[in-house]
């Protein structure tokens, strides 16, 4: 009988354990992932409730993580050595105290947010150099106990599918969703008893971080090298001419200038009544400003037919046209896009026609650096527009000799692809790290069996 009882409460114990579908060479074969209730792993603290404008980034003892640092980060770790956060000053709050500062080996998540994607986000505090380091308003302070969990490894435990899934369950709230201590007490954590095999995925996860923020490092920086050149080899703001020219120009006759509305045909497209069906799905592709974002439009989401061309105040423009949002929620007001393709575009694009002698792809260039002047160019009101008048008005230079022009488009371009590849490569990377998470970590069809 009680051989009976040991071999069914053996079988039980195997059901509530986890296997991942990859695990290290010299965790094979020991005892799976056990499931366990985050109230028995983590303790809560209280966190700091000053809002961002208490902060700053001068001087003060203790710094303070906001929601927002959380929010804005792709690394599931936070080394105050490499994060720039601001200070709280101790005398404003008179709330920090010595058992509310952050501990390496803390969980700080971000309590709400308006996407279900990212609610709960969180940063595992891994280095904190001794500085004196609280987490601030709209965060939860979590606290690994038992010494249970190896360092390193609960910010990656829990951006995992199976625990991300489980507070996406658990938030709460219908605009705004939150989450809270209690409902965070309800996950199941799924661990390996063996701390050496909780340090093994969080050296293989931490080291993939690496490579993606050195990567991510290096598209910023290309980036910001292809800002600097177009500041040199294009004019600045109120000049005619550029400080930069390329060796076999210089010496060359000054560039030419006048106003966009004096050089190119310029004109806005239009919108065909939405009430008659007869007006779309046909075959003319129809562009919004929604594609208008500094890049080569290629394709359309939406099509108009022939007699919504003819019936609306919308026209064909030939491929090389450049488009200008002159409207647009957010950062679309003042973006650039060049049409690879012939198409209608809505009233909210103004268009500028290609021109003899003078490149589409150096005007596109030439005004893709000038998203700042565009926007300060807008009308002032209740809502800043730009407006045909104010774009026929932009003062515009160029080199006479189009191999000037295409020089710099040539320079550019070859620029853009190394942005491209570079980006490209930081997505697969990223990709990699989160196929590798399906697999290091138990799945949601296990946690759901």
């Amino acid at each position: 009988m009680s051989s009976e009882i040991k071999t069914s409460a053996t079988k039980e114990e195997a059901k509530s354990m986890l296997v991942p579908r990859l695990r290290f060479p010299e965790f094979r074969g020991v005892e799976g992932w056990v499931p366990e209730s985050m109230s028995k792993l983590y303790s809560f603290k209280r966190s700091n409730s000053l809002s961002r404008d208490k902060l700053n980034y001068v001087a003060g003892s203790v710094k303070n993580i906001h929601y927002g640092d959380i929010h804005t980060k792709f690394s599931a770790h936070f080394d105050i050595t490499q994060e720039f956060v601001p200070f709280i000053n101790e005398s404003e709050g008179g709330i920090v105290i010595e058992e509310n500062l952050c501990a390496e080996g803390d969980i700080i998540f971000a309590d709400a947010s308006e996407d279900l994607a990212d609610i709960g986000k969180c940063i595992e505090i891994v280095r904190l150099n001794e500085e004196c380091v609280v987490s601030g308003l709209h965060t939860i302070l979590a606290r690994p106990m038992a010494e249970r969990i190896a360092l390193g490894f609960g910010g990656h435990l829990f951006k995992s599918r199976w625990v991300r899934s489980q507070i996406q369950k658990e938030a709460q709230g219908a605009k705004v969703l939150g989450i809270s201590p209690t409902r965070l007490r309800n996950l199941r954590l799924p661990l390996p008893n063996d701390k050496a095999e909780q340090q093994k995925v969080a050296d293989c996860l931490s080291s993939l971080d690496e490579l993606i923020a050195a990567q991510a490092r290096k598209v910023e920086a290309l980036k910001t090298h292809k800002k600097w050149l177009m500041q040199q080899i294009f004019p600045c703001e109120g000049e005619s001419q550029p400080s930069l020219r390329f060796p076999e120009f210089r010496g060359s006759r000054p560039w030419a200038s006048d106003s966009l509305g004096k050089l190119f045909e310029t004109t806005s497209g239009g919108t065909p009544s939405r009430s008659n069906s007869e007006y779309w799905g046909g075959g003319i592709p129809w562009v919004t400003t929604t594609h208008v974002n500094f890049g080569v439009i290629t394709e359309a989401d939406e099509f108009i037919s022939e007699s919504g061309l003819n019936k609306s105040s919308a026209k064909i423009f030939p491929c090389g046209t450049v488009l200008i949002a002159m409207y647009g929620q957010g950062k679309t007001r003042g973006q650039v896009a060049l049409l690879g393709i012939e198409a209608t575009t809505n009233q909210a694009c103004a268009a500028i026609l290609p021109a003899k002698k003078i490149d589409p792809l150096f005007v596109f260039f030439n005004l893709s650096g000038r998203y700042e002047e565009l926007r300060r160019m807008s009308n002032s009101g209740g809502q800043e527009n730009l407006s045909q008048g104010l774009i026929r008005e932009i003062s515009f230079s160029y080199p006479s000799d189009e191999a000037e022009q295409q020089r710099i488009v040539s320079c550019l371009q070859s620029l853009d692809n190394l942005i491209t590849a570079a980006t490209q490569e930081l997505e697969n990377l990223k990709t990699h790290k989160k196929g590798l998470m399906q697999q290091l970590f138990p799945s949601v069809e296990a946690l759901e069996a």
